[in-house]
C-alpha cells in the first residue's frame, strides 16, 4: 500500500518541479559569466590587432552584437503494472527520462564600412582628451597617447618611414603639468560660443607658490598669457592667441599604430626584416619608458593580464605591469567613442526558459 502511494506521487511532484521556473537563477549566472566572456575577448581582440599592425598585417575589428540563451527542459515517466491471475502476483514498472537543452545564439557583426572607417581614422575630440584628463588619468599619459601637437610642440612621430622624436619641451611639459593635476590645479569646463559648445582649459596654482611657479613655466612653454588661468581649447597645430589651447589630436587608429611600435620583437624577425626595429626615445639623456609595454616569448607565458597568439610566437601584457595595464584600460575606454556606423533598432526577443 505505502509502494503504491509512494508510485502514484512521483508523477505528481514531477509536475509540480516542471511549474517552476529556471529563468530568474540563470539571470545572475548568465548575466556575469557572458560579462567576463566579452570582456575578455574584447582585451584580447585589442591586443591581437595591435601585434598585427606591428608585423604591417590589416587589423580586423569584431563587435559581439547579441547574446540570447534558450534553455529547455523536458521530463517524462512511465508507469505501468501487470498482475498474474494464476498466481496473484503483480509487477510494477517504474521508468523517468529528462532532459535539458541550452541553445546560446550570439551574433557577430564585423565592423566595416565607410562610416566606421572614418571614425577610426577621424582625430580625437579635444572634449573627449580633456574628459579623460578629468575622470583622473594622469594628463602626461592622455597627451603621450591622444595628442600629436600642442600650441606646436610636437609629440613623436612613429611612422613606419620616419619615425620621429618628441620635441625636447613635450615631455618637460607634459610632466609639469601631471604636478599641478596632482594638486588639482588642472580642469576643464564647457560653455557656449557662438551657439557652439565650447571647452575651457583652467591651469591655476591653488595659492601654493610651487604650482603656481609650474603653472607660470606651462604658460611660458605653451606662448599663454601669464596673468589668465582659463584658456579656449580649439582643435589644430597652432593657436589664435595667447589665451588658447590649440590640440592636435591623434585617430584611433593613430593610437595603434603608436603603441605597436613598443612591442618587444625577436632579433630574428628584425633581421629577416619580418617586423622593423623599435623605436627607442630619450630625452633629457634618459630612456622614455613605452606606454603599453607588450612582450614576447615562445612559450606561454603563466602571469599575464592578457595574452595571445601570433606567428609562432606569445605576445602579453604582464600582470605585475600596472602602468600598461592602466594603460590598457585607457585604450579600451577610447575605442568605446568610435562609432561602429550605423545603428539599427533592437527587436524584442522572447525566450522560453521553461
Amino acid at each position: 500500500m505505502i509502494r503504491d502511494k509512494i508510485i502514484l506521487s512521483l508523477p505528481l511532484l514531477l509536475l509540480l518541479s516542471g511549474c517552476a521556473s529556471i529563468g530568474p537563477p540563470t539571470v545572475s549566472r548568465d548575466r556575469f559569466n557572458y560579462t567576463a566572456a566579452i570582456s575578455d575577448s574584447w582585451k584580447r581582440q585589442m591586443l591581437y590587432d595591435i601585434v598585427k599592425i606591428r608585423y604591417a598585417d590589416a587589423p580586423v575589428f569584431m563587435d559581439v552584437a547579441s547574446v540570447i540563451s534558450q534553455y529547455q527542459v523536458m521530463g517524462q515517466i512511465n508507469l505501468s503494472a501487470k498482475v498474474t491471475p494464476q498466481s496473484g502476483t503483480r509487477n510494477d514498472t517504474l521508468g523517468a527520462t529528462g532532459q535539458y537543452i541550452d541553445r546560446p545564439t550570439i551574433t557577430y557583426t564585423p565592423l566595416v564600412g565607410e562610416k566606421f572607417a572614418r571614425s577610426l581614422m577621424s582625430p580625437v575630440r579635444p572634449s573627449a582628451v580633456l574628459g579623460l584628463i578629468q575622470t583622473g588619468i594622469q594628463v602626461d599619459v592622455v597627451f603621450r597617447l591622444l595628442v600629436q601637437e600642442i600650441n606646436g610642440i610636437r609629440n613623436r612621430s612613429v611612422g613606419e618611414n620616419r619615425p620621429r622624436a618628441a620635441d625636447p619641451e613635450f615631455y618637460a611639459l607634459i610632466e609639469k603639468l601631471r604636478k599641478i593635476q596632482t594638486v588639482g590645479g588642472i580642469a576643464m569646463r564647457e560653455t557656449k560660443r557662438d551657439k557652439a559648445e565650447a571647452v575651457t582649459m583652467v591651469i591655476r596654482g591653488r595659492g601654493d607658490s610651487e604650482t603656481e611657479a609650474l603653472a607660470v613655466e606651462v604658460k611660458k612653454i605653451l606662448g599663454l598669457d601669464l596673468l589668465a588661468s582659463e584658456f579656449h581649447v580649439v582643435f589644430g597645430a597652432s593657436l589664435a592667441n595667447d589665451k588658447e589651447i590649440a590640440l592636435l589630436t591623434r585617430s584611433a587608429l593613430g593610437v595603434l599604430l603608436d603603441l605597436s611600435m613598443d612591442i618587444e620583437t625577436p632579433a630574428g624577425d628584425v633581421r629577416e626584416e619580418r617586423v622593423s626595429p623599435a623605436f627607442e626615445e630619450k630625452a633629457a639623456g634618459e630612456h622614455i619608458r613605452p606606454l603599453l609595454r607588450i612582450r614576447s616569448s615562445s612559450e606561454k607565458p603563466v602571469d599575464a593580464f592578457i595574452s595571445v597568439p601570433y606567428r609562432n610566437l606569445y605576445f602579453w601584457i604582464d600582470d605585475r605591469d600596472l602602468v600598461s595595464k592602466r594603460i590598457f584600460f585607457a585604450l579600451m575606454f577610447l575605442f568605446t567613442l568610435v562609432e561602429t556606423g550605423e545603428k539599427e533598432a533592437v527587436p524584442i526577443v522572447t525566450i522560453p526558459t521553461g
